[in-house]
């Protein structure tokens, strides 16, 4: 199942068919594959290049790793994800490796991985969906994550299927139209608020 995005202006066709489903497919995701997607994120720019990114990840093959991982989600998120292959979490440090001071980019340049990471997984002809849905504190126990390093997301990666195999009412969020925001509402100039004459004007 695919969901191309309906773009106001031409955007790159894996921007469009990027999106994130629930229905996984239980066939398991090649290692090369995988180790293409952690080197699209390797090579993600980042503020200093401090590269202040931290990946777990554990496939269904892995079963101890993987239900590591699986117990740190929310039980919204348990229902479905539990399907996909494969199951990472995102981490970022926060502090700069060159001097030792808060890096306030350090979310923002996991985002960008992870965004490099996205892309890949469509060009592999693979889907993600990331969560905010966990346990930040209990996955920091269960991995060793250090203080001055944060729980950013979970990730899971696989295959797409068909959303029959969900369960309502996920199997109705699946099958909803995309919808964004218009332009004209956040990109501004002068002052807040105040629509780009770029994109207010068409």
């Amino acid at each position: 199942m695919e969901k191309p995005a309906n773009a106001q202006y031409p955007i790159h066709d894996l921007l469009k068919r990027r999106w994130s489903p629930r229905a996984f497919s239980s066939q398991m995701v090649e290692p090369e594959k995988l180790r293409s997607l952690l080197e699209a994120a390797r090579w993600a720019p980042s503020s200093y290049n401090e590269q202040p990114w931290s990946f777990f990840i554990a496939t269904r093959e892995d079963e101890a790793e993987y239900h590591r991982l699986l117990n740190c989600l929310v039980p919204g998120n348990l229902a479905w994800a539990q399907q996909a292959p494969v199951l990472m979490l995102s981490v970022a440090k926060l502090n700069f490796n060159h001097n030792g001071k808060p890096n306030r980019h350090a979310w923002h340049d996991v985002g960008q991985a992870v965004a490099d990471l996205t892309l890949q997984t469509t060009a592999l002809g693979l889907v993600m969906h990331q969560m905010a849905g966990f346990d930040p504190q209990r996955a920091r126990e269960q991995f060793h994550i250090p203080e001055d390093h944060e729980p950013v997301a979970m990730i899971a990666i696989g295959y797409s299927a068909s959303p029959d195999n969900l369960p309502e009412p996920l199997r109705e969020k699946e099958l909803q139209p995309r919808q964004r925001k218009a332009l004209e509402s956040f990109v501004f100039t002068g002052e807040w608020g105040k629509t780009a004459l770029l994109v207010g004007q068409q």
